[in-house]
């Protein structure tokens, strides 16, 4: 699973050949979640609601990118890196 971007402890990753909705994976300690996004909505999983609300900023902020390695991965291609939240 690809990594994206990293910050604060949090791992944000996508697979290649993912089924629909695009959503993205973040690992955060023993945590784990999948996030839609286009409604940033929690798909799967739980996360700490600080952690929660940490990658839901990040993400509004990145969407455009997200869904540009969400087409890269349909495709197979490298994924790019995101800047992490600031």
């Amino acid at each position: 699973m690809p990594e994206i971007c990293r910050f604060l402890g949090i791992i944000i990753a996508m697979y290649y050949q993912e089924h629909n909705p695009p959503h993205f994976h973040v690992r955060y300690n023993q945590y784990k979640a999948a996030i839609s996004i286009k409604d940033l909505a929690l798909l799967k999983g739980k996360l700490p609601p600080k952690v929660f609300g940490l990658v839901i900023e990040w993400a509004s902020q990145h969407q455009n990118e997200l869904i540009e390695d969400w087409e890269l991965a349909k495709e197979l291609q490298t994924l790019k890196p995101i800047r992490p939240l600031e």
